[in-house]
């Protein structure tokens, strides 16, 4: 289970058994890249949201080692600096891997105080095969499309069904895209953004990710450590874990967000009237849980679209008054559809998560060596599911099309890193998706960053979504470099922001406010 904040400060490191899946001369001196620009020709895309949005592609080589050949694109988005100088382009990731970035540069740049924005081209990105990059991966369209076989498997014949459906994924990305999977991971997108860099003309970049973003941030920087301007990573990936440690790690903190989203139902028993008792809470999900298993609701939410729905509550608390309506609905008023809504808009999975998830397997699978032998799965999974059954099986099939992936896996990046200027690192200690050890292992790793933690916050992504302590750092940071210096393996502290007040099923809607950024970011990354 995991540890909290105190005990992880002072916790070893074991790093030892990392080694960098990089060129044989990245380490080498450089000679100067005078970075001229490419000619990006850029066209308005403005939103509402986002009036001076424009956008652009840059080319790429598929493979970096024969530059010459094949290329693809990747997709581009820019709010432009307005300020009379210019503190070159801020690149901007929401994670995934497969998360699209064009709308998050508009979001950036109007949640950032207008000064701190006005010095800096927002650059928001697809990551090659996302989104409006060409080509865009799509392994099997409707891979998620309910109602899907229990994520438990109680008996044999469920185990090879989801089996079958993982070997089946793995098998049309191998059909539909053997000469591009190759090609498809963390390092390339690294490369990646280093081509944006010089298609923008910038000597140097400035980065800002959440979630995976903050490993290919510190990938990039692994690569490419003189060309960082700034560096902001935001609810961090432990690099010594990629990634079927990582997901293992995952499945005991959602666990524990499920448990704190229990007891919050239970606090506020006189709108739920579920139990002021957690655990009989608890109880009457899984009993909600199994009874979708054996009828679905309207055909739509079975027991593995119910976790689905109630995994984004683990991401962002400010699902949980939606989340807990639709619970007691379905449990006091034998109502299904505040529930079925809640599956339709929180998710279910549209073709663009389609794309998102097959960029996600590649990259994944592709990133690291993954275990093989199934028997190796089954047994981590059923130890885990043992003391943190809310997501354990759900988040093993998931990731199950590694084990029949048809590209070997890299070694591990060892992203440490003692060349880079002053970074800005931001951890919740109650974060799920990246438990709060990897904003430890990384700050230990990165040798000039400084970590602000949000002390009892279990959110995933946490700066620009309504913290103004920690927003006041971050603005800081970019103004003009400036980082908190603290003792003890922290730098500075925040409070969390208050949780969320209740609402009846009538009442309940997925909240904006900082729902703005966690619906960009998405979930599963």
């Amino acid at each position: 289970m995991r540890k909290g904040a105190a005990v992880l400060c002072g916790a070893a490191l074991v790093v030892a058994g990392m080694l960098p899946a990089l060129p044989a001369d990245a380490n080498a001196p450089r000679a100067a890249d005078t970075a001229q620009a490419t000619g990006l020709t850029w066209n308005k895309c403005a939103t509402a949201a986002s009036p001076t949005l424009q956008c652009a592609s840059v080319t790429v080589p598929l493979d970096y080692a024969n530059p010459r050949g094949r290329q693809i694109t990747v997709a581009l988005s820019r709010v432009p600096h307005t300020a009379k100088t210019s503190q070159g382009p801020l690149l901007v990731n929401p994670g995934g891997p497969g998360g699209s970035g064009l709308k998050l540069a508009g979001f950036v740049a109007s949640a950032l105080p207008k000064a701190v924005a006005a010095q800096y081209d927002v650059i928001g990105f697809d990551p090659r095969g996302v989104g409006k990059s060409e080509p865009a991966l799509d392994c099997r369209p409707g891979h998620f499309g309910p109602v899907r076989p229990d994520s438990v498997p109680g008996t044999r014949a469920l185990e090879r069904a989801n089996l079958a459906r993982a070997r089946s994924f793995a098998v049309a990305c191998a059909t539909k895209y053997a000469s591009v999977l190759p090609y498809i991971d963390t390092i390339n997108a690294a490369r990646d953004m280093d081509a944006i860099r010089k298609a923008l003309g910038a000597e140097r970049l400035s980065y800002f990710g959440y979630s995976y973003g903050t490993y290919l941030g510190a990938v990039y920087a692994k690569l490419f450590p003189q060309r960082v301007h700034r560096l902001v990573l935001d609810s961090i990936v432990d690099p010594t874990g990629v990634w079927y440690d990582d997901n293992i790690q995952q499945d005991y903190a959602f666990n524990d967000r499920h448990l704190a989203f229990l007891s919050w139902v239970a606090r506020h028993d006189r709108t739920y009237r579920l139990s002021p008792d957690p655990a009989r809470v608890g109880a009457k999900w899984y009993a909600m849980r199994a009874a979708l298993a054996k009828n679905p609701a309207r055909n739509k939410v079975g027991a593995s679209e119910l976790e689905d729905t109630f995994i984004p509550g683990g991401y962002y608390n400010g699902y949980w008054p939606r989340l807990a309506a639709a619970f007691s609905a379905y449990v006091n008023d034998k109502n299904p559809g505040p529930l079925v809504n809640a599956y339709q808009a929180m998710a279910a999975v549209a073709p663009s998560g389609d794309n998102g998830y097959s960029v996600y397997a590649a990259v994944q699978c592709r990133d690291v060596s993954w275990p093989r032998g199934w028997a190796q799965w089954r047994k981590d999974t059923w130890a885990v599911y043992a003391k943190a059954p809310f997501m354990a099986w759900n988040n093993a099939w998931y990731n199950a099309p590694c084990v029949f992936w048809p590209t070997s896996g890299l070694r591990p990046v060892d992203v440490a890193n003692d060349a880079l200027p002053p970074t800005l690192l931001f951890q919740a200690t109650e974060d799920a998706a990246t438990p709060y050890q990897g904003g430890v292992t990384v700050h230990h790793l990165l040798r000039r960053s400084s970590l602000v933690v949000e002390q009892g916050g279990g959110n995933h992504g946490v700066s620009l979504s309504g913290n103004a302590c920690l927003d006041r750092y971050l603005a800081a940071y970019l103004t003009d470099g400036t980082v908190p210096h603290g003792r003890g393996g922290i730098d500075a502290v925040c409070p969390k922001l208050p949780d969320p007040e209740p609402a009846t099923a009538k009442t309940a809607t997925t909240p904006k406010g900082g729902s703005t950024l966690h619906g960009l970011l998405g979930f599963r990354g």
